[in-house]
């Protein structure tokens, strides 16, 4: 049987390779593909050009028929790689309100949802930066990884071989 998705596939120019390999992706790499950029304030704040959106971040349409409008993340489909965002609905014939569905690439993020350890962790790798819970900055010093010859100059001083 023909394998559906391959870790080592780069890229291709033919749509039909790239359609494929976005619906068969698993889990861990469709959440990457529900990234969305960043805000220029954030970019400078983090480093980072985007980021993965959560539920709960604060997210500005920037194209399409909402362009402008900002809102909450209310929901994420990760298998139809769409986001919908809190307030933003169309109203059918009949009345009732349907959510939009937007695709990533559409959207910035405003303002992010930090209440998530691993997240915060995720963004602290590139700057070392986190923002607290009250606002303010917290910087982190990076550990420092013994080198060979600190380990040398450790053994010489207390006279243990290795």
């Amino acid at each position: 049987m023909k394998q559906k998705f391959s870790i080592k596939w780069k890229a291709s120019k033919q749509p039909r390779k790239q359609r494929k390999y976005r619906a068969n992706a698993p889990l861990h790499i469709r959440r990457k593909m529900i990234s969305t950029n960043f805000s220029k304030e954030l970019r400078k704040k983090y480093g980072k050009r985007n980021f993965p959106v959560k539920k709960g971040d604060n997210i500005r349409i920037m194209k399409g028929e909402f362009k402008g409008k900002t809102g909450k993340i209310e929901g994420i489909n990760l298998k139809r790689l769409r986001i919908t965002i809190d307030g933003i609905n169309r109203t059918k014939k009949d009345g009732t309100k349907v959510n939009v569905y937007f695709d990533p690439s559409n959207l910035q993020i405003k303002e992010l949802n930090l209440e998530d350890g691993k997240r915060r962790q995720a963004l602290e790798r590139k700057t070392g930066k986190v923002e607290e819970k009250n606002g303010s900055e917290k910087n982190e010093p990076k550990p420092v990884k013994d080198t060979k010859i600190e380990t040398k100059i450790k053994t010489k001083e207390t006279g243990d071989k290795k």
